[in-house]
């Protein structure tokens, strides 16, 4: 019998990737803040109403780091009080519901990665209202898997590898951070791995629930990403040239959010559903489907 899972943020960064993995024995219902607001108790009632899926997937979420620090309503809103309201919902109905978080939640200044049970210090806004979205999540819904992600990116939204191509076609020089240090994640790999987590839930009467993170690797740094974007894209014809690419510091590039130093996030907890990402294997995939979109 097939299984349907509801995507809230369907049309956002991650939520976007849904789309192409959902089959006829896992569906995909792929909804925007248009049609599910889930900071609307009456609108996401009507979601569940509407579609009676077997679990649902959160990637809504306010991602803009830096405006956070002066909308923090508004980031609140979506990451804590939208994640309350999802999570009271599945909780009445038994239905798992599976998040996004991030490494944000972290003060970054830990040596070597970051694993589950070390203590969270998020350093603004962004983070402390991803967490309190966490602790909302484990308080009222039993069911859940809260899955920390670092460092984003993909082919849909706005993200750090689409940035560089498009300053690659603007300028001949840039410069880009060297001193914070993490690993990518690609969206493609996210989604991956939550629709695997989304279907053993709905298979097993007893499953694993809790807090994971997804590592990714090899480690890395941004200006160690920029060059590997900027390789790859001249490589199948997706940049005509590289800039220079210039190493510089947090205090040269500062940013009205603290950004974690180190952001590498590692896993203490074996579970089959989840595995290390290969961010330069899917940044290669990334770049091919960005230049057919350009054809």
């Amino acid at each position: 019998m097939s299984k349907s899972i509801l995507i809230a943020g369907g049309h956002g960064q991650v939520g976007s990737e849904f789309a192409a993995l959902s089959t006829d024995q896992l569906r995909c219902v792929n909804l925007g803040s248009s049609e599910l607001d889930i900071c609307d108790e009456s609108s996401l009632q009507s979601a569940l109403d509407t579609h009676r899926p077997d679990a649902l997937i959160n990637a809504a979420a306010y991602t803009a780091v830096d405006k956070a620090e002066t909308d923090s309503d508004a980031a609140y809103a979506l990451n804590s009080d939208g994640a309350k309201q999802l999570a009271l919902a599945c909780s009445a109905r038994n239905i798992p519901l599976l998040h996004i978080s991030t490494d944000y939640v972290f003060n970054g200044k830990k040596n070597g990665a970051y694993l589950e049970d070390d203590p969270t210090d998020p350093q603004g806004v962004y983070g402390a209202s991803k967490l309190a979205g966490e602790h909302a999540i484990q308080h009222c819904c039993s069911k859940h898997i809260i899955l920390r992600v670092s460092w984003v990116f993909g082919q849909y939204g706005n993200n750090f590898v689409k940035t560089m191509l498009r300053l690659a076609a603007e300028r001949d020089e840039l410069g880009v951070v060297a001193d914070q240090y993490g690993a990518p994640t690609s969206a493609r790999c996210i989604a991956r791995t939550l629709l695997m987590l989304a279907e053993r839930c709905i298979e097993r009467t007893e499953f694993p629930w809790g807090l994971y993170h997804l590592p990714s690797h090899p480690a890395t740094n941004w200006h160690e990403f920029a060059n590997e974007i900027f390789a790859q894209a001249k490589d199948i014809g997706l940049v005509q040239k590289i800039p220079i690419v210039n190493a510089i510091t947090s205090s040269d590039y500062p940013t009205p959010a603290a950004r974690p130093a180190n952001s590498l996030m590692g896993s203490a907890k074996a579970i089959a559903e989840i595995s290390a990402c290969n961010w330069q294997e899917e940044l290669t995939e990334v770049l091919l489907a960005l230049k057919d979109q350009a054809r």
